[in-house]
């Protein structure tokens, strides 16, 4: 399953300086995802995926997010550079599940 859409990117906790950097994939796209993906789950109930922003493509875990009900993808430090994305922008988001 493969899933493309456009986010924004936000911080998790933006008191600190260096926070973890996510978007949240559509409503409708995590529930495909979770019932997919519905048994067993690794830690935290994450889904490993498969990634693609611009040119960088990694592999990584999507994770539930209980308030919103979607899952959230982290956006490594490596990736925003390598794309010049900052939060509050948005990017265009390819996510494979594996």
């Amino acid at each position: 399953m493969i899933v493309q859409f456009d986010a924004e990117l936000w911080l998790w906790d933006a008191r600190k300086l260096d926070s973890w950097t996510f978007v949240s994939l559509p409503a409708d796209a995590s529930q495909e995802i979770r019932e997919l993906t519905e048994g067993p789950r690794r830690g935290f109930g994450a889904v490993r995926v498969r990634v693609t922003i611009g040119s960088s493509t990694w592999a990584t875990s999507i994770f539930p997010d209980s308030k919103s009900g979607c899952y959230v993808l982290p956006v490594k430090k490596a990736v925003r550079r390598a794309e010049e994305l900052h939060p509050g922008e948005v990017a265009e988001v390819s996510v494979e599940v594996l």
